[in-house]
């Protein structure tokens, strides 16, 4: 399964890591991912994304359908 955000489309990030003596390895940075249901009361059903950390504030403070409504504009939801 792939580690993006299903609301903002944010995914892993990629850099180095960096010793003592400056040798520096590949690595990631992964996206602070949950999987939470959202209850939608204008469908009266349950939804299920796999969402971040950020994504979990904005659905707070605009509420799920409107957040919705956005993503599938941009095309993240389908």
């Amino acid at each position: 399964m792939s580690k993006v955000c299903e609301i903002t489309g944010k995914r892993a990030m990629f850099g180095n890591n960096v010793s003592f003596s400056i040798n520096k390895t590949r690595r990631r940075f992964n996206v602070n991912l949950s999987k939470k249901r959202f209850y939608i009361p204008e469908e009266d059903r349950w939804v299920t994304l796999k969402v971040s950390a950020k994504a979990l504030k904005i659905i707070n403070k605009k509420g799920i359908s409107a957040v919705l409504k956005d993503a599938k504009a941009n095309g993240l939801v389908k």
